[in-house]
């Protein structure tokens, strides 16, 4: 999952919220100079990039784009999951995303001091062009895989793998709506197991 879903799955908690969008730029045992609660949000997000890895529908997704892009076909598929997330009227109206998102900014600039310093220089722009909001648009999706093409070495060009999500838009929307549900509850009841060490 992205940006979004982590941002979701972290329960309104703010130091677990730090640790899971963090988790990617925190390599080996770094992790343990950070707060025990970011350490926690690191153990999360991990736990559900390991179930969303090796969950059925997604793997099956994953066959759209591999043809084209191997195994970047992995964090191709987590920023269309995003975009489904943003614009599931289930879960958000467009004015609950835009206050999620709000908050979710102001949560994390609590946080700097303890953030990567690759994350940090990408975090005032995450925040001023509110990524978290965009995935909700096809421009934002568009945007959105451009940033990975620019960041992945040996990704090249993304506008083939827009052009798919467009032709299997329903296909992927429907493997989201299976995938999702089970993704948060796993996430939540692994969120639950974590902060419950607490008082172990």
């Amino acid at each position: 999952m992205n940006y979004l879903a982590h941002a979701f799955l972290s329960f309104n908690d703010a130091g677990i919220l730090a640790g899971n969008m963090i988790s990617d730029f925190v390599k080996g045992k770094k992790k343990f100079d950070l707060p025990e609660q970011i350490q926690k949000g690191i153990l999360l997000h991990r736990k559900i990039d390991t179930y969303t890895d090796d969950h059925l529908a997604n793997k099956e997704l994953k066959l759209i784009f591999r043809p084209h892009y191997g195994l970047y076909s992995s964090p191709i598929m987590d920023v269309l999951f995003d975009h489904f997330l943003a614009s599931d009227e289930n879960i958000f109206s467009e004015d609950a995303l835009k206050q999620f998102t709000a908050e979710t900014y102001e949560k994390l600039d609590e946080y700097q001091d303890h953030f990567p310093e690759r994350f940090a220089r990408m975090f005032p722009y995450m925040k001023s062009q509110d990524w978290l909001y965009h995935y909700r648009t096809m421009e934002g999706v568009w945007n959105s895989l451009g940033g990975l093409s620019r960041r992945a070495k040996y990704l090249g060009e993304t506008s083939t793998a827009f052009a798919l999500f467009e032709e299997n838009y329903e296909t992927l929307r429907a493997g989201y709506n299976e995938f999702f549900p089970e993704l948060r509850e796993m996430a939540f009841s692994a969120y639950q197991e974590i902060i419950g060490r607490e008082n172990a």
